[in-house]
């Protein structure tokens, strides 16, 4: 086996971030992004623009989706569904396949599964908070978090 196909097998990163800002006067269970939230995604886009992404992951939401999409065009990959009622097994799934993925969740699920993910208790995101983006490096199967935080300014 060749060392560039080692590595891969043996290092994998996951981005792990809070979809975009959501516009809460639409009374709607699945409210659509704003347009400031329409901005952030694809800031995301451009964040990830050189990073290796395999898969991208979302729940069932539309702004969830439509956070993961400008990411997902420009990569050319199709958006997988999971479900935030089973982190843990998700979790699971996310270290077996040990792709380089980006995983869209909400403030009650993002650092819930990083937490998962390098076997740490890390709580739900505060519902203003959106700039986050929680970046597990793994070697092996031992996950690093890095916390990192994005300096997108709307301009709406």
């Amino acid at each position: 086996m060749d060392a560039s196909a080692q590595k891969h097998e043996n290092i994998f990163t996951i981005y792990l971030v809070r979809h975009s800002e959501k516009d809460f006067s639409s009374n709607s269970y699945d409210p659509p992004l704003t347009k400031c939230g329409e901005q952030r995604s694809a800031f995301l886009d451009n964040f990830l623009k050189d990073v290796a992404i395999e898969a991208i992951y979302c729940t069932d939401h539309d702004r969830t989706k439509k956070t993961a999409l400008p990411t997902a065009q420009s990569k050319e990959l199709e958006i997988q569904e999971y479900s935030a009622s089973d982190l843990e097994c998700f979790s699971e799934v996310l270290i077996d396949r040990k792709q380089d993925a980006l995983v869209i969740g909400h403030s009650y699920t993002t650092g819930v599964l990083a937490g998962l993910l390098i076997e740490e208790d890390i709580g739900d995101i505060d519902l203003d908070i959106y700039d986050r983006i929680y970046q597990v490096v793994f070697y092996k199967k031992c996950g690093r978090l890095h916390l990192l935080h994005s300096s997108f300014v709307c301009t709406d």
